[in-house]
């Protein structure tokens, strides 16, 4: 970790990306308490600024605090699951329309080369691999077609779908070789220039994802 103790500019800002980059790459795990003292001294800072980017990121619901225990990483239930995937659906739907309206040559490459280690394997095997495929791809649509607003709105909702609790599928609410074929559809879309096809395929990406966590919850109610 980067020793920030002796950088004064924007402390509690650069302690806040550090939290958060963590939580997005499941270095802090859902439902883990977070060590102040511990982090503290890695970063060589103080527990002010640390402190104060906690009630930041707990301002954005992915930490929480517990009376007399600390900060813990915020464990979402499934029905809090469902709610994040539908409005993911509406956003990155639209973000995925703006990309494909705006792309450019130079990103359309870049989009081409998501997944590649993939398309060609029997059974994708490497959860945590493809988990990390899955955010950039999301990330990079977002970075192309959200604008500020919209892209800081979808970014913390793409942390939260990622540090999603359970940690043995590295916060994939689907398997890998039922969503890669989705994936690939979205980007020839984009790279088609299809606004429309591309916030279709979008949006039912991510409905796909909260029916098949609707149905998770069904299945714990008639258990």
């Amino acid at each position: 970790m980067p020793n920030l103790g002796a950088q004064h500019a924007n402390l509690d800002q650069k302690v806040y990306q550090i939290l958060k980059t963590m939580i997005m790459e499941r270095k802090l795990l859902p439902g883990e308490k977070i060590r102040q003292e511990k982090l503290a001294q890695e970063l060589g800072i103080s527990r002010t600024p640390l402190v104060a980017a906690l009630k930041f990121l707990e301002h954005e619901k992915l930490v929480e605090s517990k009376p007399r225990r600390g900060f813990y990483v915020r464990l979402f239930k499934i029905q809090e699951m469902v709610s994040i995937f539908e409005l993911r659906e509406v956003l990155e739907g639209l973000a995925a329309r703006r990309a494909a309206g705006q792309v450019t040559n130079t990103q359309i490459d870049r989009l081409r080369q998501f997944f590649s280690p993939f398309k060609q394997l029997p059974e994708i095997s490497d959860y945590r691999r493809y988990s990390q495929e899955d955010r950039l791809f999301h990330n990079y649509v977002i970075q192309i077609g959200a604008k500020e607003f919209l892209r800081s709105i979808l970014e913390t909702y793409n942390i939260i779908s990622f540090s999603y609790q359970v940690v043995s599928s590295e916060g994939l609410v689907r398997s890998p070789d039922e969503t890669l074929e989705e994936h690939l559809a979205v980007i020839e879309a984009i790279c088609d220039r299809d606004p429309e096809a591309a916030e279709n395929l979008m949006r039912n990406h991510f409905k796909k994802s909260a029916a098949s966590l609707t149905e998770g919850i069904a299945k714990l109610r008639s258990a």
